[in-house]
């Protein structure tokens, strides 16, 4: 009998997260192709930190200075400390494109106690922006290469809609096993989290945007303060988004073009950037902790073992992993991996169950939140949108 209610339980939560959770998992984009005399005329500055990004850094400001609209662009890039060149790549790459007087490099000064690294840097770019009059920041990163229309769409969609932050989720590197194995899960789990169908109604709390691609109001970011609203957040973006929503409009979906130029060179790596967060996310709770995996463990693991079972159990099990399969499909899609990898997802939740557990225990060993050389375990963790105004 217990089997039996477990096996029921897992279909009803699966039935729930396909038909009764926003359509999170086909991926919303906006797919409208403004015509170019439709995108608005403004002023939008770009704010660019980065930290030892040599690398990337000139193909992302080339993406940026390369974007097909009428709006009036400056990049503002901060080196935050750099000790690679990145400063140097960015002026490389922008006099290549004869266009670096519109790239402004931004030395940003010593990290105040109370703030996070990206944070502070987004805030010496915006500083350094005032003059400049924009109507729109554009707050992306530096490992970021924008498709030529996207900013365009983005104006189109937040001046249409009324939007005050509008976000892309950029399409991840997915080039080797573990990349295939885990980006498309990390995508799918996000937007499992923040249903970006309910991010985008006013009725409704739920707020999140993805760092590497916010275009934000400037009366919006005005009107909570400034950045400095959520100068403590490592989950920078959500917070964010909170704070503007709190009392405003936002958008979130999935990026066509717009993609990573950061690729991952193994499973260490991918499991470091999920624990580097997701004790945060869960408010350094163990009892939201212990919940997470709970709700894992039933949601993901347990049609697995129901169909070793046999019998109604089994039947409940193989309809629950079969609606998982189903779900996980346009994630996969969009990063071009094999449907193969779908009925997969059980393990590679079991890899996320692990990174978790690992973040929680870098936090109470005072490593939490470690990026860039950086440990942010000891910054204050604000979740009220009200404490951030």
């Amino acid at each position: 009998m217990i089997a039996v209610a477990a096996g029921v339980v897992t279909v009803a939560i699966w039935l729930y997260l396909l038909a009764g959770r926003g359509g999170f998992w086909l991926l919303r984009r906006e797919r409208a192709q403004p015509a170019p005399q439709a995108v608005p005329e403004r002023s939008i500055a770009a704010i660019v930190p980065a930290r030892n990004e040599a690398d990337v850094v000139g193909r992302a400001v080339s993406s940026l200075l390369a974007q097909e609209h009428r709006s009036r662009l400056h990049v503002f890039l901060v080196d935050d400390d750099s000790s690679d060149g990145t400063a140097e790549a960015a002026l490389h790459a922008a006099a290549a494109m004869e266009a670096a007087a519109r790239l402004t490099v931004v030395r940003a000064g010593p990290l105040p106690a109370g703030w996070t690294g990206k944070v502070w840097a987004q805030a010496e770019g915006l500083r350094a922006a005032e003059s400049f009059g924009a109507d729109y920041f554009l707050l992306t990163d530096a490992d970021i290469a924008h498709g030529p229309q996207e900013l365009a769409r983005l104006l189109a969609l937040a001046e249409s809609g009324g939007y005050d932050l509008v976000s892309l989720m950029a399409r991840l590197a997915c080039n080797t096993a573990a990349e295939r194995a885990l980006v498309p899960a990390f995508v799918f789990f996000f937007f499992m989290l923040y249903p970006p169908a309910w991010v985008a109604r006013r009725d409704r709390k739920t707020a999140a945007a993805a760092g590497g691609c916010m275009l934000v109001r400037r009366q919006a970011l005005m009107r909570i303060g400034g950045i400095a609203a959520i100068r403590g957040e490592l989950i920078d973006d959500c917070a964010l988004a909170r704070a503007i929503k709190a009392s405003g409009s936002i958008w979130l979906g999935s990026a066509g073009e717009t993609h990573s130029l950061r690729p991952y060179s193994g499973w260490p790596e991918i499991g470091a950037m999920i624990s580097r967060s997701a004790f945060t996310q869960l408010r350094h709770s163990v009892l939201l902790l212990a919940a997470t995996l709970v709700a894992m463990s039933l949601t993901f693991l347990a049609p697995l073992l129901l169909v070793a079972l046999g019998g109604w159990p089994a039947l409940c099990g193989a309809a629950a992993w079969f609606a998982m399969s189903l779900a996980y499909w346009p994630a996969l899609h969009s990063h071009k991996c094999s449907p193969l990898w779908a009925p997969l997802l059980p393990l590679i939740a079991v890899f996320y169950m692990g990174a978790t557990v690992h973040s929680a225990v870098r936090h109470w060993q005072g490593r939490g939140g470690l990026w860039k050389g950086r440990t942010h375990s000891s910054v204050l963790q604000s979740t009220d949108p009200q404490e951030q105004r």
